[in-house]
């Protein structure tokens, strides 16, 4: 007979870290080869949007991107800085950190945005916006060691949309 103790409930499932960086690498050669034209989405009630964000290295300074989960709360834009759950911090987060004036790809095509951290009420009301569509958001986060950023994008006061190729503002 099995025991009624209590038990620590199991982590849900996620595909090993180089399987998770190896589909983010795909999504992004995807996106190249096909000049754009595949690899961002617009979120949906149902799942999360995609973009790809455009910063500037905190050392190098060298233009830096990343291709993202995005979801909607007005004009803003936010995410998760988190790592494909694993411990490190993005680099994309570390970047924005330092230079937080970022351009972000979007399908209708790219914006300028200011990045920060998401904090109390707003932080908590946009977390359970996302456990509303990832039911397994909090389990997931169990998996890092500390907590996990949700980071805003709000779009910049000039609000001159960027044109293609732009170098990342900063």
């Amino acid at each position: 007979m099995v025991s009624q103790m209590s038990q620590t409930p199991a982590k849900p499932f996620l595909p090993p870290r180089w399987f998770i960086r190896g589909a983010w690498a795909i999504h992004r050669a995807i996106y190249r080869l096909t000049g754009g034209r595949l690899g961002l989405g617009p979120p949906t009630a149902k799942t999360y949007g995609t973009m790809r964000l455009h910063t500037v290295g905190r050392r190098s300074g060298k233009p830096r991107e990343a291709m993202l989960g995005y979801f909607e709360d007005g004009p803003n834009l936010y995410t998760l800085a988190m790592n494909g759950w694993g411990e490190p911090e993005p680099a994309w987060w570390l970047n924005l950190q330092a230079n937080p004036d970022v351009t972000i790809d979007l399908p209708e095509g790219p914006r300028r945005f200011h990045g920060r951290e998401a904090t109390g009420d707003e932080r908590d009301r946009l977390w359970a916006a996302m456990t509303r569509v990832e039911t397994k958001l909090d389990a997931y986060a169990t998996r890092r060691p500390g907590g996990t950023a949700v980071v805003v994008f709000e779009p910049r006061p000039d609000l001159a949309p960027a044109a293609t190729g732009d170098a990342p503002l900063g």
